[in-house]
């Protein structure tokens, strides 16, 4: 677990650039509460009125790159969305309630670099959450997520790409769709991505490379769905050059009950996981269909729906595939056979593998 530990003592770095949210003299702050907020940067007032939204907007876009904003007031912005410009820092001390605005996020940060957000709680049903794409340096600290649907947060598929993304802790409850989705990102790390009654992934990365992730522990993730509490698809981890040398690190994987608990598919590999808790899982514990390069060097799974390696005719088969488990209470299936699968297996469970 050694990488687990030198991965969170750097990500605690991300939280702790304010050791609390609002901390010192931000350069702005939002202020007030029912149908009356303040925007000020520093002994100027930059909005005063009844709209939530255009309160934070105005604090944001009073301030420069490098400086932050501390919105300590509570509100609903509705169906509309926030926008973060580079190098700006965005503190939500308060709740920010949201709801749907189709295809946009409640708060976006489009095309830009160094945007950091450390603290952000989140209520309500959006598109997404947060949304991105074209971003470098971007830092997400400790996001709290309280939703009654949508999607929490959202890196795009069909825009420009993404390096070097940082997460502390994202916690997302009650998402009618992913935790977390990523699309065309090199250099990802995640500290901890906690995903409790999701409608789908909790951590889903796509298009993904030089990934380092502590944590992705799932409850109640993906149920009556092929999706998994952590799923890599749609070629994450295949590197420029084709190859699937490792490149994703994952430390440990706990998933109860829901859909699936871990779920390689569509040319994804390139991946080790160290360490898996998966129990009560309602559809596979584990697939991995048509993945290259995948190790799970350990960890336990107990009843639920079997550990499987399978394959779809449109793609090249499973090859490079080390699975160490133990599994109790359930089984484990290769069908078809891959190339250059390598099973170290304890438990009761029953097998058929090649």
């Amino acid at each position: 677990m050694t990488r687990f530990f030198i991965l969170t003592a750097v990500l605690a770095l991300v939280s702790v650039v304010h050791a609390q949210c609002d901390s010192g003299t931000p350069h702005a702050r939002v202020t007030g509460s029912g149908s009356s907020f303040t925007a000020t940067r520093g002994s100027s007032t930059v909005y005063s009125g009844s709209d939530y939204r255009a309160a934070i907007q105005a604090a944001l876009d009073s301030i420069d790159s490098g400086q932050r904003v501390s919105v300590i007031a509570s509100g609903s912005i509705g169906a509309n969305t926030i926008t973060i410009s580079s190098g700006k820092i965005f503190e939500g001390c308060g709740t920010i309630n949201v709801a749907n605005r189709s295809g946009r996020g409640a708060i976006e940060s489009l095309n830009t670099s160094d945007v950091q957000i450390p603290y952000l709680t989140m209520t309500g049903n959006p598109y997404f959450g947060l949304r991105f794409y074209g971003t470098r340096n971007l830092v997400l600290g400790r996001i709290t997520m309280n939703l009654s649907g949508g999607l929490g947060i959202r890196f795009d598929r069909d825009a420009a790409a993404n390096s070097n993304v940082k997460m502390d802790v994202i916690s997302v409850t009650g998402a009618g769709s992913h935790a977390v989705e990523t699309w065309n990102i090199d250099g990802l790390n995640i500290n901890q991505v906690i995903a409790r009654n999701v409608g789908e992934s909790g951590l889903l990365l796509q298009k993904t490379v030089n990934a380092q992730v502590g944590l992705v522990d799932g409850n109640n993730v993906g149920t009556g769905t092929g999706y998994a509490t952590f799923r890599m698809a749609n070629n994450n981890g295949q590197n420029a050059n084709g190859n699937y040398n490792t490149n994703v690190y994952v430390d440990k994987v706990v998933s109860r009950g829901g859909g699936r608990g871990v779920f390689c598919v569509s040319q994804s590999g390139g991946v080790v996981i160290e360490s898996v808790d998966l129990a009560s899982n309602g559809n596979n514990a584990i697939l991995i269909e048509n993945c290259y390069n995948v190790s799970i060097r350990g960890g336990t799974v107990n009843g639920g729906g079997e550990v499987r390696l399978a394959a779809r005719s449109e793609f090249p088969n499973n090859r490079d595939i080390w699975i160490t488990l133990t599994v109790n209470n359930n089984s484990v299936r290769e069908s078809p056979c891959g190339d250059n699968t390598n099973w170290t297996l304890s438990g009761n469970a029953a097998r058929d593998i090649c």
